[in-house]
């Protein structure tokens, strides 16, 4: 019998939250200084929504005076403390969505933690071994990709277009980088260029990649990548042949062939069985 664990174990208490009316800018400022994923949306203590970093690619100009009312969303998945973590797990991987507020009651929506699936995911590598333990048949094989001379304002489009919130990084035919909607957020250009229309003068994704990028090959487990995403705080690895690896950092490679991407999604359903 597997032993059930609660939400109110991993979750972060009393997080960092906006209000309704804190100014969209300000929003975006405090998920690009902070790091976070998303911000729960408050009215008195009372969850009223949330905000991810999706939602504040799309602020521009044209919505620079709106307020977190505007932009915020409805959670995909709201829980209690007292929920088991597998099985939120499974409604947030259900509902493509990598965290959930936590309110004391459903009735009462008084917001007391958020927890995320990367919390889960440390919980059950932990604690438990995966069902599966080889990522040769989970990974995807088709990857959306970008070139390292694309401007950014057009990944940014990509990433809008298809809800991927990182992509590798291509150059001559091999993986040299990957660039994520944080690494965006943060380099601050991508907004000057879509606004002002100037897309070719906006900055090139080889100014905003990581590089060289952590990678994966299908000779590593699950268990091992799920120790990779753990510790680097990251939601995707590329699966990859003939890496060549940096000397000081093994799982980092100045280019390989890219093959497929993995997904913390994928390596938690790996645990869930």
């Amino acid at each position: 019998m597997i032993e059930v664990d609660h939400v109110e174990e991993i979750m972060t208490s009393n997080p960092l939250t906006v209000t309704v009316d804190t100014h969209a800018t300000r929003v975006r400022s405090i998920l690009r200084e902070d790091g976070f994923r998303a911000l729960p949306v408050v009215n008195n203590h009372r969850l009223e929504g949330i905000i991810t970093r999706g939602d504040i690619m799309n602020i521009s100009a044209t919505k620079s005076n709106i307020d977190a009312r505007g932009i915020m969303e409805h959670p995909k998945v709201i829980t209690t403390p007292d929920a088991d973590i597998r099985e939120l797990a499974g409604k947030l991987l259900k509902a493509d969505t990598v965290q959930s507020p936590v309110v004391e009651s459903t009735d009462s929506m008084h917001l007391v933690g958020i927890v995320s699936a990367v919390d889960i995911l440390r919980k059950l590598y932990n604690g438990t071994k995966p069902i599966h333990n080889d990522i040769s048949g989970i990974f995807t094989r088709n990857v959306v990709t970008c070139t390292y001379d694309e401007p950014i304002s057009k990944v940014w489009d990509l990433m809008d277009e298809t809800g991927f919130s990182g992509l590798p990084v291509i150059k001559k035919k091999k993986l040299i980088g990957i660039i994520t909607r944080k690494d965006i957020i943060n380099s601050g250009h991508v907004r000057i260029g879509r606004e002002s229309g100037e897309i070719k003068r906006s900055i090139k994704v080889e100014k905003v990649m990581k590089t060289p990028p952590l990678v994966t090959t299908v000779q590593n487990s699950v268990t091992e990548v799920a120790q990779t995403m753990i510790e680097h705080d990251i939601g995707r690895l590329p699966v990859v042949e003939n890496p060549v690896y940096v000397k000081k950092e093994p799982d980092r490679a100045i280019k390989s062939d890219l093959i497929g991407i993995i997904t913390r999604e994928d390596i938690l359903w790996s645990y869930l069985g």
